[in-house]
């Protein structure tokens, strides 16, 4: 009976981890296919940014709510002081990152902008070592040297390259290796009570907006304000049409964060960096299948090589938390370069004597 009662266990546990895995495919793959689709008819990819922070704020306000009532526990508002000063620079970051990534499927394939965005982990080794939160070694030496020969491998004589596009993406790429490093070291500050990905979304989403702004007005406004689309429009139920697409932009946005945040929750951040690689595989192959995107042998054999960098970070990460025994803030960051958010749950209030759920979560844009 208790053998019988093991199997179900680990049976139950296998299904439920392969559901969360499906459930983050479908919010992940499905927003990078959402932005391809969007960008093809309507050319504002700064202001469709903007509307989903808008949507993420409205439905991070609202789970606050919910959870507030639920628990009876004040949810955490930062100060002024403390918003501008340590949550801007992050909030910054991000919002460049999320940007110019949905900025750059106006010039480049699905697949390219999958396997750029995929060397953000090499940028965030870059700026984990000048912030001093990795050390230097021979490993993290090859892990750089295999994405980047990778990326110059896929993007090498690819037939469906787009300088533009491409400098776009890679700077996203770029930035987000500032933001991730940025955004572990705001979570680490336990002062400020930013663990609960909610609390996180909440308070980075108004100036991630007011970030993109100037970006908006000087590249988009004008655009925008005599397109037909939006502000001159004339068929009521073709602008209603748009809105209802940005908005579902946005809930796959925030569906993205929280399906990262409940997978990392009921397994490890380990699993999702790995969900993340074969998700990397899954969206070049629906691009290839779906979109059409050209794909040569030596593209293929260059994201091979990328994987192998990523996958040999992974790993590296694992031995390493394996070796430290006890649980602690890791010093690297996730691999994963859609998220957008690493998270680690809020510590017990005082007087609480129930143990505090520790959990990790790793994020994108």
């Amino acid at each position: 009976m208790g053998r019988w009662a093991l199997d179900v266990a680990f049976v139950w546990r296998a299904m439920l981890t392969l559901g969360l895995v499906l459930l983050y495919y479908c919010f992940s793959i499905g927003i990078t296919f959402y932005n391809k689709w969007l960008t093809k008819s309507f050319h504002f990819p700064l202001f469709m940014t903007m509307l989903h922070l808008a949507v993420i704020f409205l439905f991070s306000a609202l789970s606050r709510a919910l959870v507030q009532c639920s628990s009876h526990r004040t949810r955490v508002v930062l100060s002024w002081t403390d918003y501008l000063r340590r949550v801007a620079p992050t909030a910054l970051a991000t919002a460049l990152d999320v940007g110019l990534s949905n900025w750059s499927f106006l010039y480049i394939t699905v697949s390219l902008y999958t396997m750029t965005k995929s060397s953000a982990v090499l940028f965030i080794l870059i700026f984990s070592l000048i912030f001093k939160l990795e050390e230097l070694r021979a490993a993290l030496v090859l892990v750089v040297l295999l994405i980047a020969g990778g990326l110059f491998m896929f993007t090498y004589k690819s037939t469906q390259f787009n300088m533009e596009g491409f400098a776009l993406v890679l700077g996203a790429s770029f930035i987000g290796g500032i933001r991730w490093t940025l955004t572990q070291i705001l979570l680490q500050k336990a002062d400020l009570g930013l663990q609960n990905p909610i609390d996180t979304m909440f308070h980075l989403q108004p100036l991630m907006f007011l970030g993109l702004f100037p970006l908006f007005a000087i590249f988009e406004g004008l655009h925008l304000s005599t397109s037909e689309k939006i502000f001159r429009f004339q068929d009521t139920g073709l602008l209603l049409r748009v809105l209802g697409s940005l908005f579902l932009g946005g809930i796959l946005a925030f569906g993205l964060g929280f399906s990262e945040f409940l997978l990392v929750s009921r397994t490890s951040s380990l699993t999702l960096s790995i969900a993340g690689i074969f998700k990397e595989v899954c969206t070049l192959l629906l691009a290839a299948h779906l979109l059409g995107d050209q794909i040569s042998l030596l593209n293929w054999l260059g994201f091979a090589l990328c994987l192998s960098g990523i996958s040999l970070h992974v790993a590296l990460k694992a031995l390493h938390s394996r070796g430290d025994g006890d649980p602690k803030p890791s010093k690297g960051l996730g691999s994963n370069p859609d998220l957008e958010l690493l998270l680690r749950s809020s510590q017990p209030e005082e007087g609480d004597n129930e143990a505090a759920e520790e959990e990790d979560f790793v994020a994108q844009g």
